[in-house]
Parts: structure tokens; C-alpha cells; sequence
């Protein structure tokens, strides 16, 4: 992760603005009318045993329009429309979206009303005409609700979480469906456009780029006093904030649009609302940084987190590649949570801040895990191992452990049942978010590093983060990267490392 991968590295163990009505077709009641188109329907699920039930078939989407009207501590804090494009990959008489907690007034396709029905977490589509296969559709739904966050037994607590001046949202791996409809899968990911109405005096921040230059909230200053250095996350106490209301006590509310130019998972969309001090600017290396920091959080100061997301960036460009977005940064804010999490072009942190470490992980993940994003969960070690072994390197360059003595250190305690009896290419859902994943990820990394030299290890990396920039990706392919760009046969390696259990032989 990053977001419940800080989990794992931190060690804690993330007035409504809306289309006009079409005049031509009013809306419908879900059970008005005739029964509809008949025949298959599109796929309700694309069957990844780690999320069951998430992601739908049928369709590949292009991109998001949010417009969302956010009122945090109102009755119904949210107010959207999300108009989606997509492409048929088969006849589609009907067809799910992923959408759970929200009350949905109306249905377009094509502009058309369209009989909508919910069924658990989706929503049911039935258009007025079937949707062909190869045609270019797009769904236009409205909204309300206050979406509660996700409380898995086993992924724990996450989406959209109240912060005592407002929202903090943060969904790995499938909390995007609570507050908005979409294939909430990775595998279909899409550009975005995210229009923020929110309270006058609160400031909200999503992914991308803004369409207007974002300034901080009233009394969001450019920073606070840090604590101590390298106190551990989670032990940095936020100050005491009273928790709000509904904040419309301010006159007026305020508009921003953000733009995600480049595919993004769902998972990785974040909208943050409260007060924030606000920093933006440029990497020496030429890459737009905006980072915000809730000022009531202890122990991150703006312009040295600031500094710290542009120095990182610039170092994993040299490293893994042209930086894949058109923007960096981060966001802490006064969230509950013990995880981080890597949403696409600005990480978000909660209030136990953003070490050094952490950074280090989350901005890795622009490359392994945003750009280059998992085609099934399965897979995760190649965002989360190589995420981690960033890490190490960061530390390791940060005049810390040599990489080589984290890896000696975690292969000693060869008692460690969680690192060496759960396979780190199939952990099963429970330990998705292990340090299997994490520690035994990035050993397998370290050893490929070991094997082929450190000229080739990253010759693979740019390779990998070049070919499959923007696209999603398998294990096998990785395998087939480094087997092709090293010259030699690695089968033994990654077998033993990823699928087999037991420690295996150095």
C-alpha cells in the first residue's frame, strides 16, 4: 500500500452542482414502464476471489465527470452526478456499476432515462435500447447520501472517513463504490474529471491537476512546529478540534475542478475536505509538487514535507523512470487512520503524519502500483514489494540500514511463520495486506538485484515502468521483463520467493 499498505509500514498493525434535466426524457421510477431490453446482461463481477463481487464485465470505462456538492456534517453530506463513458465490449440489454449506501433519483444512457434497480452493492441498469457492442455509451447517474466508511473484518476500516473540519477519503482496495458509481476494479481504470463544491472557508483537494491555482483554507498557516524527529507514526498525537457541523455556517460555498489526465484505478481517486495549509511549485526536476497539510496535525510541517515529496520524486525518476503524471505531492490531514495511502499524483497521510519512510513508499507507488496498476489482487506484491524496497533504499541513501542489512535482518528470524509460510504471489485475501507481501516482496526484489547485478536490476525497472506505464500487469509479465532484459532464466528464483513456502535457500 499505501493506503492499507501504511498500514504494514507504519507498522500500526485511508448548494449541489449537477446536470440540467433532459426535457426530452424525464426520468423514470425504477419500476415505471416496460420491462426493458432482454438478454445477457453484462457481467456483475470480474471474478477477483480477493474482492468478491467488485468490478462488473461488459464494458471497458474511459472516463469519470464527478460533480459532487459536499456539505460535511450535514444530514446528507454528499450531492453528485457521475457521468460515465465507456466502451461495449459486448451487447449489453443491461449492466452493473458498483454503488453501495446512496440514494440514486435518476439514471441517463445516452441522455435517455434509463429503469434502474439495487441489488446489494450494485446498480442495475436497464437502457431504454440495448447498448451495441464496440459502441461508445455514457451513463449519466444522481446521487445523495452520506457514504459511510467500509469496515471489513479482515481489511479493517476505510473510504470516506469524517475528520473533525471535514472528509478525508482513502479506498484500497474497493471502497470507491461508497461515494461514487463505477467499476470499482483496477483492472478498468479511466481518466477523471472531479468538480469539488464545498463550504466557503474549507479547501478541497482531489487528484491531478487543478483547473485554478488551490490556495489554503482561513487559517490554514504554511506549516506547524514539528515534534520531536523520528518519533514513530501513530505516536505524534493530533491537537483536540472540535468536531463541526454542518460548516454552510459560512456564507457561500466554493468551486474547484481537478484533472486526471492520465488512466487512474478507482481505488486511487481521493477527495479531502477541510483546512488545509497549501504549498505549490516545482520539483528541481521540473514536476509540479502540491502538498497540503491539516494544521492541527503535529509533527509534519508544510514546507518540509513540501521539500521532501520533491527530493524523493525527483530521486525515484532517476531511478525508475520519466515520473509518470503531471503532478506530485502529498496530503496529511487530521484523520483517524493508521494507514497511508498512494492515491494517484498526491499520497494521502493520516494524523500520525508522514515520516520520511512512508513518503519514500507512497511516492514509489506513483510508479508500481498507479501507473503500472495490478490486473488482479493476487498480484499485489508488485505494488507493495517493490513499494517497500524503495523504501529501503531511501533509508539506505538517507545514510541509515544498507538495504542488504534489512534483507540479512529479516531473513535471520527464520521462525517468522507470517513471512515464510504464506506465498507472496497468492497470499489469499486475508493476507493481502501481510508482511509476506511487503518484506518477502521486497526480498525477492533484492535477490533478483543480487543475481542479475545492479546495471540490469534497473534496466528491468525502466523497462517494466516504460512499457507498462498507464496499463495494468501480472506477475508472469514481470517475470518475463526481467528474464528478457537480464538474458538469463529465473524461473528457480521466483518460484522459490513467490509461490513456494518455507525460506528459501540465500
Amino acid at each position: 500500500m499505501s493506503g492499507l499498505s501504511a498500514l504494514a509500514v507504519a507498522g500500526a498493525l485511508t448548494a449541489c452542482i449537477s446536470l440540467p434535466q433532459d426535457d426530452e426524457a424525464p426520468p423514470l421510477p425504477p419500476d415505471a414502464g416496460s420491462p426493458g431490453p432482454t438478454g445477457p446482461a453484462g457481467p456483475d463481477s470480474v471474478g477477483d476471489a480477493y474482492v468478491p463481487g467488485n468490478g462488473n464485465g461488459g464494458y471497458d470505462v474511459q472516463h469519470y465527470t464527478l460533480r459532487l456538492d459536499i456539505t460535511p456534517g450535514a444530514p446528507n453530506e454528499l450531492d453528485g452526478t457521475a457521468e460515465i463513458t465507456a466502451s461495449a465490449t459486448q451487447r449489453l440489454p443491461s449492466f452493473n456499476l458498483d454503488l453501495t449506501g446512496l440514494n440514486v433519483s435518476d439514471v441517463r444512457v445516452n441522455g435517455a432515462a434509463a429503469r434502474h434497480r439495487r441489488e446489494d452493492e450494485e446498480l442495475v441498469i436497464n437502457p431504454a435500447t440495448p447498448v451495441e457492442k464496440g459502441a461508445r455509451f455514457t451513463v449519466t447517474v444522481r446521487y445523495a447520501g452520506t457514504p459511510r466508511p467500509v469496515e471489513d473484518p479482515i481489511l479493517g476500516r476505510y473510504g470516506w472517513i469524517r475528520t473533525p473540519d471535514g472528509v478525508f477519503v482513502a479506498c484500497q482496495p474497493s471502497g470507491a463504490h461508497t461515494w461514487f458509481p463505477s467499476n470499482d476494479h483496477p483492472s478498468d481504470k479511466a481518466t477523471f474529471d472531479i468538480q469539488l463544491t464545498v463550504p466557503a472557508g474549507l479547501t478541497a483537494i482531489s487528484n491531478g491537476e487543478p483547473s485554478t491555482p488551490v490556495t489554503g483554507s482561513e487559517g490554514g498557516g504554511a506549516g506547524v512546529p514539528t515534534a520531536r524527529p523520528g518519533v514513530p507514526p501513530g505516536q505524534v498525537p493530533a491537537q483536540p478540534s472540535p468536531v463541526i457541523g454542518p460548516v454552510a455556517a459560512k456564507s457561500g460555498r466554493v468551486t474547484s475542478t481537478w484533472k486526471v489526465a492520465q488512466p487512474m484505478a478507482t481505488y486511487l481517486a481521493t477527495v479531502n475536505v477541510g483546512r488545509f495549509g497549501v504549498r505549490t511549485g516545482k520539483t528541481p526536476g521540473g514536476i509540479t509538487n502540491i502538498t497540503a497539510v491539516d494544521p492541527s496535525v503535529i509533527g509534519t510541517p508544510l514546507d518540509a514535507f513540501y521539500a521532501k515529496n520533491s527530493e524523493i520524486t525527483d530521486e525515484w525518476a532517476r531511478r525508475f523512470g520519466p515520473y509518470p503524471f503531471g503532478s506530485t505531492g502529498g496530503l496529511v490531514d487530521n484523520a483517524r487512520v493508521n494507514f497511508a495511502l498512494e492515491t494517484q499524483t498526491r499520497p494521502v497521510y493520516g494524523a500520525f503524519g508522514a515520516s520520511e519512510g512512508i513518503v519514500a513508499h507512497e511516492l514509489a507507488h506513483q510508479w508500481f502500483g498507479d501507473s503500472v496498476s495490478v490486473t488482479r489482487w493476487q498480484d499485489i506484491w508488485l505494488n507493495e514489494g517493490f513499494a517497500t524496497y524503495a523504501e529501503w533504499m531511501w533509508e539506505e541513501k538517507a545514510g541509515g540500514r544498507s538495504v542488504q542489512s534489512q534483507f540479512d535482518s529479516l531473513y535471520s528470524d527464520s521462525g517468522n511463520r507470517e513471512l515464510w509460510d504464506v506465498p507472496t504471489g497468492n497470499p489469499g485475501r486475508a493476507q493481502m495486506f501481510g508482511r509476506t507481501v511487503y518484506d518477502r516482496g521486497a526480498m525477492t526484489l533484492h535477490t533478483l538485484r543480487k543475481r542479475v547485478g545492479d546495471d540490469t536490476f534497473f534496466k528491468i525497472l525502466q523497462t517494466w515502468t516504460k512499457e507498462r506505464r498507464h496499463s495494468n500487469a501480472t506477475t508472469a509479465q514481470f517475470i518475463e521483463t526481467a528474464e528478457r532484459v537480464s538474458g538469463k532464466q529465473l524461473d528457480d528464483l521466483f518460484q522459490s520467493w513467490l509461490y513456494e513456502r518455507g525460506r528459501p535457500r540465500r
